[in-house]
């Protein structure tokens, strides 16, 4: 008898912790090729696992600044979940780490992006995007020719690192607000000719993309490189994408993506709150990429 209800409780174990699974999987946010993440911080991980989210997009420049121990606790939690941190944002930044103009530091730079790009890859890193604005804005006075090589020389060393350790690295076009080299789409293509290596590609972030007035169609001429977007509402609401009425370019850029049969991830990189916002964007994700 001991043995009859020792097997009947376990028999029902299993089939609550696979009904838990499949409720699991069920909450992921994937369509077809495309994965759907978040960005934040490191702090928040357990929300977007909890509401479903196929990836976890942190700061490279948070994940380098944690202590070891703090670092090893953080790895911990992500290994512990069903979720991983696929892609980083916010690459590098400050004095020490500019790549343009006279006073660049070239070993402190590799050194970072080593020790970087390593601890990324523990939490399950395939891809870290190259916005960071500011430490590739051209000095006033500092020949342009220059700095765009340098740029290059930036590029196809970060490549090799990033390859040595199984990822991408990725740049992100920022508005002119924010920096004065790689403003758009259509310039960073022209860098990727000159960089041309296998793990140097690029994002689209919409919010950049708008700022420039670029237009969607850039996501046909990028098709070969482009391998992640952000994405946020447009202004003045901003925040997590909700309805297809937000923008009237969204018919032309989701119907673009379907058209190159994008696979890649989708990051959700706006203000927002996991409790009210999360499943309005995932279902407003579901609904242009179906």
């Amino acid at each position: 008898m001991d043995n009859l209800v020792k097997t009947t409780v376990s028999r029902r174990t299993m089939m609550l912790s696979l009904a838990a699974a499949a409720a699991i999987r069920s909450a992921f946010a994937k369509v077809g090729n495309v994965e759907v993440g978040v960005t934040g911080s490191d702090e928040d991980f357990s929300k977007a696992v909890e509401y479903g989210f196929d990836y976890y997009e942190p700061s490279a420049m948070v994940i380098a600044g944690l202590t070891d121990s703090a670092f090893a606790d953080f790895r911990a939690k992500v290994m512990a979940s069903r979720m991983r941190c696929k892609c980083f944002n916010h690459l590098m930044g400050g004095a020490d780490l500019i790549v343009v103009g006279p006073t660049v530091n070239q070993n402190a730079v590799v050194n970072y992006l080593d020790s970087t790009l390593n601890r990324c890859k523990q939490l399950g890193g395939e891809m870290v995007v190259y916005g960071s604005p500011g430490t590739r804005k051209v000095p006033e006075g500092f020949s342009k020719d220059h700095a765009w090589r340098q740029l290059v020389s930036f590029l196809q060393r970060a490549g090799d690192i990033a390859q040595s350790k199984g990822l991408i690295v990725a740049i992100e076009p920022c508005n002119q607000k924010e920096t004065n080299t790689l403003n758009t789409g259509e310039e960073t293509l022209r860098i990727l000719h000159d960089v041309n290596h296998p793990c140097v590609k690029m994002i689209i972030d919409v919010r950049h993309m708008r700022a420039e007035k670029e237009d969607p169609s850039i996501v046909l001429k990028a098709r070969d490189q482009l391998v992640h977007f952000h994405f946020s509402a447009p202004l003045p609401k901003g925040g997590w994408p909700k309805t297809v009425e937000e923008d009237p370019d969204y018919p032309r850029l989701f119907g673009y993506l379907k058209e190159i049969y994008f696979h890649g991830g989708i990051s959700i990189e706006a203000q927002g709150k996991f409790e009210t916002d999360a499943a309005p964007a995932l279902a407003f994700f579901k609904k242009v990429l179906s």
